[in-house]
């Protein structure tokens, strides 16, 4: 991360020197190049505060509702679930660790297009999975699979974009439902190759024999019962999701409202039949959620304002320009490469572009390009954003393949995306 972050920066510093060394004498005071990127490092870095206090609350908010959860015993059950699965996937963590009912809420919510609700069970997970971290400061390969996943999951209802859609006229608006799910399996599943194969060039994780030992005393305890549901029972329960994804097409514009609120009341509800006493239980969750939120400000200031700067030094525009003449053939649309490009680095400005997009009268969201972009801002994640959130709040500063395993994975998505919607809709 020290080279990249470095390189984003002695990067947009060079393209802005040169284009101000070219720049005619006598410009207006604060349109020059080098002035323009003065203003975009201050700009980002504060850009980056506020978009951290903004998580505050959400982050508070679904912490309390995952510590109700967690009181509950409902991780547990999920966990157990799921479990055939993770326990292959994850072998370095115990099977009844918090750790993995963390994991699998994360990756619940990435699933329903909860991107605010998923991030704070993210970094639960994490939390817990540095518990049995016996090298602090460095990834395990669990924490890396666990990211590299998360940046790519499985999207089941990519409800914030479809919201966007159906504001923009689209006559489709869930019309990316399958599109989306098809490029996050690909991207899911690449992702857990590439986790499993980099790691043999990234020496230091931990072994798989060392997850209870190094268990730190003051963890919360893990589950009472151990093991895991029939396998029937997983597959009944895939077999359910499964059945939600022609749902989604039919119902995903009216269904979405009602996804946040509807986990509220789950837990709470719960949480009360379980006999928690949800609203003490709540505010104890929610204190570790502002906790966490201000703990990840320095690291979301360093990658916001590195690519804040990459953008206004025209470095950006001049790596775009030359691409998009070539992907134009390959059936990804001039228009559609920005996204594609920045999505990785930046949701705001990739919200941004896709928003001015599909609103565009000439473009419009019933396009291909429409389709397209829609398709990469629900099946893609801005990696160096989680990155930095995530492997912040635990103090990681060795990531390994991490990020490797993760654009990886962004690539497989994007070019999914593009097979998928030039074959459905080119």
């Amino acid at each position: 991360m020290n080279a990249i972050f470095f390189g984003i920066i002695a990067v947009s510093f060079a393209v802005a020197g040169w284009r101000q060394a070219l720049a005619p004498a006598g410009m207006a005071p604060g349109t020059s190049p080098m002035e323009i990127l003065g203003l975009a490092m201050i700009d980002g870095a504060g850009g980056a505060v506020t978009l951290a206090i903004g998580l505050i609350g959400v982050m508070t908010f679904f912490l309390g509702l995952m510590k109700v959860a967690e009181a509950g015993g409902l991780l547990n059950v999920i966990a157990k679930t799921v479990r055939p699965l993770m326990v292959r996937l994850f072998p370095d963590v115990p099977a009844d660790h918090p750790a993995m009912g963390a994991m699998i809420m994360n990756l619940s919510a990435n699933a329903l297009g909860l991107g605010n609700a998923a991030t704070p069970f993210g970094i639960r997970a994490m939390q817990q999975l540095d518990r049995i971290n016996p090298v602090k400061g460095t990834a395990t390969n669990a924490m890396v699979l666990f990211l590299a996943i998360n940046t790519s999951s499985v999207t089941l209802l990519p409800t914030g974009i479809i919201a966007l859609r159906a504001a923009a006229g689209s006559a489709d608006a869930a019309g990316i439902v399958p599109t989306t799910l098809f490029a996050t399996i690909c991207s899911t599943t690449v992702a857990i190759l590439g986790a499993k194969l980099y790691c043999r060039f990234f020496p230091g994780g931990a072994s798989s024999d060392t997850g209870e030992a190094m268990q730190d005393d003051d963890a919360p305890p893990a589950a009472e019962e151990t093991g895991a549901y029939p396998l029937w029972v997983s597959v009944l329960v895939l077999g359910f999701i499964a059945a939600m994804i022609p749902a989604t097409i039919l119902w995903g514009r009216a269904i979405a409202p009602w996804i946040v609120p509807g986990l509220a009341i789950a837990f709470l509800g719960y949480g009360l039949a379980k006999k928690v006493p949800v609203y003490e239980v709540f505010v104890e969750g929610a204190k570790d959620g502002f906790q966490v939120a201000v703990k990840i400000i320095p690291y979301l200031v360093a990658i916001l304002t590195a690519v804040a700067m990459f953008r206004a030094s025209g470095a950006m525009e001049m790596l775009l320009t030359p691409l998009g003449q070539l992907t134009a053939h390959i059936g990804l649309p001039a228009e559609a490469l920005p996204m594609a490009l920045l999505r990785p680095l930046s949701g705001s400005g990739a919200y941004g572009i896709v928003a001015a997009i599909i609103n565009d009268p000439m473009i419009g969201p019933d396009s291909l390009t429409g389709y397209l972009v829609s398709t990469l801002q629900g099946s893609t994640e801005t990696t160096f954003y989680v990155v930095a959130v995530y492997f912040g709040a635990v103090q990681v500063k060795r990531m390994r393949h991490a990020l490797w395993a993760a654009l990886t994975a962004d690539a497989a998505g994007i070019a999914a995306a593009v097979f998928i919607c030039n074959l459905m809709y080119g």
